[in-house]
């Protein structure tokens, strides 16, 4: 017998208007106790949604009590975990540690018979591509806002990744209960910051700590949060003294509301009252279409507000049927084609469905997907539309942190997540191969940040091998490779914290501690003018001897082509034999490898031979091989070098009052600025910046303009670095080969 029968038998109908025995429904319709498999709603009943916005604002600790009060977990958590249990959807121990988001969660629920997935993602700039790939696949965004921070950096970043993706969004006011807090100045900060036509939902009863309610503008009625967590709202009428001000922000956000949709536009101008259906309708047809957006207000940690957010989320953001997915059709010789997905939830589409996230589960790679079309069971075939190769579905799970339940089968609008399946992030996944279908991959932002790394125990190469394989493939925006020029292995990422976080996994994952510092950077040695040589390489030590003697010139390139070796023959006759010269192009360029001046690879130098002499019976090609490694020492000696470095073509963007800031920031760091160019409130300043110098730059940036500004570099050429550079490399090198005494032999003279 279910709870709803004997609550009826018992005729307890006050106990059925309870809040928490009505969650307690809703959890037991959904998931049924004879069958541990989930039921599926219909497709207007889903909502995929993400929970986004700057670090520290409250985005976890929401996401907590939006599963408490729709049943989904029996208790809550605080997020900084001192209760040695830590938030739900910070699953990973250095997340509750640090009380931070490092990788998104996905979980599901239900309110009020609609399913909601959600996806719970990082603040932090350093985890950009978690948020980037979980808007990819969701429908709606609740924007979270902290009341005294108001528009942060991070927001700004975000609210760019939904424009780009068209996700439609809420906002959400967040910590109302903290001093200082001011959801009016958030409000223009939406309005001026993010060209938001946004307008409040909902008002604040008292801030700071006497925040007891909130205002619903719609229905026009205060809403209080009473019981031991706020389980039981508790409808009232609006306060006198705030009816004034409720009034007045009811006829705002009508006005911002007609401005968006032409229905209730008309009514505004034929100066009739809308119903509160009129007002729910054109609210949620400008929200879809992105030119309105709600503003409701709360605080999650004092448990007011997250239930009207919910049936915010379901009245408002869009269900899968109401997002227009497109796929791409290639053909061979022919420009891609595009085609609207259709996500009717039944078998006669072709099933077609996008990894968006890989994971190391425990059962091996776990990878998240979100079924945009059609539907599979357990035990069918899939096609990576990539590779071709063909995964047969053993197991189908829904995830609700890192816990997972077992489902039959996925319809269209469904996030899950299947086993074993070896696959990139963005691939494709398909039953019908011969249509060629594809969806587009998401944006992913390049490194910014480089760190030479290696294990600290060469015993533990093994693990670090498996951890790095792992990290690269989970993550697109960490990078691994191995530097031949300066001989040490790099990591790139987002920022210093990012690298920092997967050092202390492979630590705690793989048992592999791993040293992390500043990569060395990749300098060249070149000549200065032309220099002639002859040298003579004769040996005799009883028996054949070698005897090579080359003659010509040593000079640099031209600056365009100052990376290049060149080696030019132009001997006439036989003086040297013609299967001798490869033995001196062979020794130049082994001699290139490691430069006498500071260690460093010599280049933009050409190596003209033009003649020499030969023995008869003691030249062979090992004695100009040997010539010519000769050649190089001794126009070393002779000639004038100097170091090369690389210079980076750097692009910076921020917001207009950091300009100066930004500017004077490259030319402390040697950097020539190049141009500049700006719109709406943003500058791009180009630049070019030696290499040596950039290190510690993206720290320097983001604090000087308060996280807003973002940077890329690429390589641009070499050039001559300064005297004061060069001579420390040469002394540093000269340290290292025992010619100047190190600073602890230098103690010992003076001591």
């Amino acid at each position: 017998m279910t709870l709803l029968n004997v609550l009826r038998s018992r005729r307890c109908t006050k106990v059925l208007n309870d809040f928490a025995v009505r969650t307690q429904y809703n959890a037991i319709r959904c998931y049924s106790q004879d069958n541990k498999f989930a039921i599926h709603a219909p497709l207007e009943r889903i909502r995929n949604i993400g929970i986004s916005a700057h670090i520290d604002s409250g985005k976890t600790t929401l996401t907590e009590r939006i599963l408490y009060y729709t049943g989904r977990i029996s208790e809550m958590h605080e997020v900084k975990g001192k209760d040695n249990v830590g938030a739900t959807m910070d699953s990973m121990e250095l997340e509750r540690q640090r009380g931070i988001t490092i990788q998104s969660a996905a979980t599901y629920t239900t309110w009020k018979n609609y399913n909601i997935n959600i996806i719970d993602t990082p603040g932090h700039v350093d985890f950009t591509v978690e948020v980037e790939r979980s808007l990819r696949v969701l429908d709606g965004a609740i924007l979270v806002l902290c009341a005294v921070g108001g528009v942060q950096s991070q927001t700004l970043t975000v609210n760019r990744q939904m424009k780009r993706y068209n996700v439609p969004c809420l906002a959400f006011i967040n910590k109302l209960d903290r001093m200082g807090s001011n959801p009016y100045r958030v409000l223009s900060q939406m309005r001026s910051k993010l060209n938001h036509n946004a307008a409040f939902v909902q008002l604040p009863i008292g801030l700071e700590s006497d925040c007891e309610g909130i205002i619903d503008l719609i229905n026009e009625q205060a809403l209080y949060f009473e019981g031991n967590f706020g389980t039981t709202v508790r409808v009232d009428e609006i306060p006198k003294d705030m009816r004034a001000e409720a009034s007045e922000r009811r006829h705002e956000l009508i006005e911002h509301v007609s401005n968006a949709d032409e229905i209730l536009g008309d009514m505004f101008l034929e100066e009739k009252t809308p119903t509160i259906d009129d007002l729910k309708g054109a609210i949620r047809r400008s929200c879809l279409k992105r030119k309105f957006t709600p503003v409701f207000v709360g605080t999650a940690l004092k448990n007011k507000g997250v239930q009207p957010l919910l049936d915010g989320v379901v009245e408002y953001l869009p269900n899968p049927g109401e997002v227009e997915n497109v796929a791409l059709i290639e053909k061979e010789g022919q420009e891609t084609e595009k085609i609207v997905l259709n996500p009717a939830r039944n078998d006669e589409n072709p099933f077609l469905g996008l990894a968006f996230k890989l994971e190391a589960g425990r059962f091996g790679q776990l990878t998240y997907m979100r079924c945009y079309q059609g539907m599979i069971k357990k035990g069918d075939n899939i096609f990576n539309a990539r590779t071709g190769k063909k995964v047969r579905l053993s197991r189908l799970v829904r995830l609700h942190s890192n816990q997972m339940e077992d489902v039959n089968e996925v319809y269209a609008g469904d996030i899950f997540a299947l086993f074993g399946v070896d696959c990139a992030s963005g691939d494709t996944f398909v039953t019908n191969t011969k249509l060629n279908l594809t969806m587009e991959s998401m944006f992913v932002p390049d490194p910014v940040v480089s760190m030479a790394i290696q294990p600290a125990n060469t015993k533990d190469r093994d693990n670090f091998a498996k951890a790095i394989a792992r990290f690269t493939k989970e993550d697109p925006t960490f990078h691994f490779e191995f530097d031949p020029d300066i001989k040490e292995t790099l990591v790139s990422g987002m920022g210093e914290l990012h690298l920092e976080i997967y050092a202390q996994r492979m630590e705690r994952e793989y048992n592999c501690p791993v040293i992390l510092g500043k990569p060395k950077v990749s300098f060249r040695e070149t000549l200065m003018a032309p220099c002639t040589f002859d040298y003579l390489h004769k040996k005799q030590s009883g028996g054949s001897g070698q005897y090579a003697r080359v003659t010509g010139i040593m000079e640099p390139l031209p600056p365009s082509q100052n990376t290049m070796l060149e080696f030019c023959d132009e001997t006439v006759g036989t003086n040297v034999p013609k299967q001798f010269i490869p033995g001196v192009e062979k020794g130049f360029k082994k001699m290139a490898e490691k430069g006498l001046l500071s260690g460093h690879k010599l280049s933009g130098i050409k190596f003209r031979l033009q003649d020499g002499a030969h023995h008869i019976v003691d030249s062979s090609e090992l004695a100009f091989n040997l010539a010519a490694q000769g050649v190089v020492k001794e126009v070393f000696e002779n000639g004038g070098w100097q170091i090369l470095e690389p210079i980076m073509a750097v692009e910076v963007t921020c917001p207009d009052e950091f300009q100066g800031a930004v500017m004077g920031q490259l030319n402390k760091r040697h950097g020539i600025i190049t141009g500049s160019d700006g719109s709406e409130g943003w500058t791009t300043i180009y630049a070019e910046v030696p290499l040596n110098d950039m290190f510690g730059y993206a720290g320097e940036l983001r604090s000087s303009t308060q996280g807003k500004g973002e940077f890329s570099m690429e390589y641009s050429r070499y050039s001559p670095c300064s005297m004061e550079l060069q001579q420390k490399l040469v002394e540093e090198f000269q340290r290292s080969q025992g010619i100047l005494p190190d600073e602890k032999e230098k103690k010992k003279r003076k001591n």
